[in-house]
């Protein structure tokens, strides 16, 4: 006999508290803190519980009694479907200051030294149409939302062309218009679509892996270049060809169109041989009097502005003089190194992606930057003891590690160099919070500046000088 499935408790008119990690809001019910996505502080709602935990629950809003005053109308119709932009209903100063909190909030919980106090968060300019890159997918099953299944709304045609839905990554949901990328990424993706399904092109079947169209990732930049890589299943020349004549000509702006063949079970093109239809293989992308060459597979800060902002922090908070020897840790494609590089005696970028590594040299060629030197690996084994006995104790450091943080190998390399300076920019500040409490024994910290380059997320920048302890 089947097990009579458990009744989702229901919490009527709670008030909603703060906001949290990942962006969701919390309450209090029964002693336990309730995570809620979408939701206000202020706001009194109705909410289903659908997972209990010891200490924590998770629920979806049901009804709201009564709107927070903080609200305000979301402007993406996608929104709450689409895993991106979850803070539109909150207006850009008050995500600031959560931001602002949450950078605070992890420093002193979780770092528990001593801090200055924290820089005001800088803003981000635009709030949307600020990346410069976005990929979609292909899908055969479009994802119906809660509110067409239960008005069982039918399509003719399930094909999708979108964003994969939060925690459920065989499912995609069809995308009108996205608010995120300059609209030329719209009307391209949305010809594409239109093409591939007037000429009967197969969408991509994750789950029997079958189809002509898997992916497509568009690139933007600040120099006006835009570049389309389409990802493609199967091999079949007449239909690719087709439908890449077709893009060329309706969007001649498209400075470089490149495809792929990828028949892998995952969508990663980084290990496959991209080929160039038309144009160029690169883009520029211009920084101050810079230069740097992005390729299909380059990675660069998907906020243009907004890096611009960072590194001249980052630069700021390094004091240099151009007498220093800075190393540069997960340097990626060279962009603070480049960027630092006249203000530097020697800069020495290491990165544990090869190709990245490549980039950074062509765009220190490109720059005739002649005092930049890049090394790849794992940074636990470039940077050791003996490898800053060779190349000399470093004046500064910069570090930039992905979100994880720093290996303690890293951090004790860090404190045998003994640099005077250490700026520190993170993606994530508990993790950044973790290292600056190991680093507490011999540095201080001196500046903290946070910084937004992704509004209406709860992700947040943070940089910090560190200044070594007399």
């Amino acid at each position: 006999m089947a097990r009579k499935k458990k009744e989702l408790p229901i919490v009527e008119q709670i008030e909603i508290l703060d906001v949290a990690a990942e962006g969701k809001a919390i309450t209090r019910w029964n002693d336990k803190v309730i995570f809620v996505p979408f939701a206000a502080p202020g706001d009194i709602v109705d909410l289903q519980i659908y997972r209990q935990k010891k200490s924590f629950a998770e629920g979806r809003v049901l009804k709201i009694h009564k709107l927070s005053p903080l609200r305000q109308q979301p402007f993406c119709e996608h929104f709450t479907v689409c895993g991106g932009c979850k803070w539109q209903h909150l207006p850009y100063e008050e995500q600031l200051k959560f931001k602002q909190k949450q950078v605070l909030d992890n420093l002193t919980r979780i770092g528990k030294i001593h801090l200055p106090e924290i820089t005001p968060i800088l803003g981000s300019k635009k709030t949307t149409f600020y990346r410069n890159k976005l990929e979609f997918t292909f899908s055969n099953k479009k994802w119906l939302t809660f509110d067409e299944v239960k008005n069982n709304v039918s399509y003719d045609n399930m094909n999708a062309l979108g964003f994969h839905i939060p925690g459920a990554f065989d499912k995609v949901l069809d995308i009108k218009k996205c608010w995120l990328q300059d609209d030329v990424s719209n009307q391209i993706r949305l010809a594409i679509k239109d093409f591939a399904i007037k000429h009967d092109y197969t969408f991509f079947d994750l789950k029997n892996q079958e189809g002509l169209l898997r992916n497509m990732i568009v690139r933007t930049s600040s120099t006006g270049e835009i570049m389309l890589i389409v990802a493609f299943y199967e091999d079949d020349k007449e239909k690719r060809e087709s439908i890449l004549f077709h893009i060329a000509d309706l969007f001649p702006q498209i400075t470089s169109l490149m495809y792929v063949i990828n028949s892998k079970c995952n969508d990663t093109i980084t290990d496959q041989e991209i080929i160039v239809f038309k144009g160029k293989d690169h883009m520029y992308e211009e920084m101050e009097n810079l230069k740097f060459k992005i390729g299909p597979k380059s990675f660069y800060q998907t906020n243009s502005e907004q890096a611009y902002q960072l590194y001249k922090i980052t630069r700021e908070f390094a004091e240099l003089t151009g007498k220093e020897l800075v190393y540069d840790l997960y340097t990626g494609t060279g962009t603070i190194a480049n960027f630092v590089s006249s203000e530097s005696s020697k800069v020495i970028g290491i990165e544990y992606v090869p190709e990245a590594i490549e980039d950074a040299k062509i765009n220190s060629q490109v720059n005739n930057i002649s005092n930049t030197i890049f090394y790849a690996g794992d940074m636990k084994n470039i940077l050791t003891l003996d490898f800053i006995k060779e190349h000399g104790k470093p004046d500064v450091i910069i570090t930039d590690p992905p979100r994880a943080g720093m290996h303690e190998d890293v951090v004790n390399a860090i404190l045998f160099a003994e640099p005077k300076r250490i700026v520190y920019v993170s993606c994530n500040p508990a993790t950044q919070a973790r290292d600056l409490q190991l680093l507490d024994g011999k540095y201080e910290v001196t500046k903290i500046q946070p910084v937004d380059m992704f509004p209406h997320t709860h992700h947040v920048e943070n940089v910090v000088q560190l200044v070594l302890k007399k």
